[in-house]
């Protein structure tokens, strides 16, 4: 069974970007040859004509790994409503995706990506239903764009936990030492008071916590199989986290 839920060792996520699926499953088998044990494709990258059920079916077929995807409202996702993008979340699911990851200020946009609006909250409870029907996991994510204090990374893993999210990700901005190592201390923190798998991560200067994450508390490493034009470059290659992960 595919599944991002009950694994004892960190998953090696490949983010496989593409704006085309053939160049999506040319990243998918250097994935697999080196060490990739699931995907993750942000179909936000995707060219419009590629949006596709037959595109979606065949790139969550071609290898028995559990795949993740988002479908966030930047890249090529400009203008279109919240409402649009769950509905091509569930049909991402219906294809045959894995997990899929609901932005945690769906349908109520905010600077720091999470709402305690109530409208909004019951709307995105509803959405997650409709995905947990589906056949999917569902990830909620928050990407902060900023720095947070651990206190706040808590409340913000329990707003994912009472939408109904099976997996809570929060993303951070660290800029300094002092805040790389309160980053260490939130993961220890999620990871006695959370009852869900987690994933935190931080963005800007201090990325160390990527790398050694898994080690920590993380339900997952996202890692590339190489940088191209298109690949996230704070994220590890596949090569250096299994290594880290096999000796840490």
């Amino acid at each position: 069974m595919k599944t991002f839920l009950g694994h004892n060792k960190p998953l090696l996520v490949s983010m496989v970007q593409g704006t085309n699926p053939a160049r999506v499953k040319e990243l998918m088998k250097n994935s697999v040859d080196l060490g990739a044990e699931a995907f993750g494709m942000q179909f936000c990258r995707m060219l419009p004509e590629y949006r596709t059920e037959e595109v979606y079916r065949d790139l969550f077929s071609a290898y028995n790994l559990p795949t993740y995807v988002t479908n966030y409202r930047y890249l090529r996702n400009d203008g279109k409503a919240d409402d649009e993008l769950g509905s091509e979340l569930v049909e991402l699911a219906r294809c045959g995706a894995t997990l899929c990851d609901v932005m945690g200020d769906y349908y109520d946009a905010q600077p720091a990506e999470y709402t305690e609006n109530a409208v909004a909250a019951q709307k995105q409870k509803a959405l997650i239903a409709e995905l947990h029907n589906a056949g999917a996991e569902v990830l909620m994510s928050t990407h902060t764009h900023k720095y947070i204090t651990a206190e706040e990374a808590l409340k913000i893993a329990f707003i994912h936990r009472s939408r109904g999210a099976d997996i809570s990700k929060i993303v951070i901005n660290a800029g300094n030492m002092e805040q790389q190592i309160e980053s260490i201390r939130i993961i220890d923190l999620l990871k006695r008071e959370l009852d869900v798998p987690f994933l935190f991560l931080c963005a800007g200067e201090c990325r160390i916590q990527r790398r050694i994450g898994g080690a920590l508390g993380n339900c997952m490493s996202l890692c590339v199989s190489e940088y191209d034009e298109v690949a996230t470059t704070c994220q590890p290659l596949i090569s250096e986290q299994l290594a880290i992960r096999n000796n840490l």
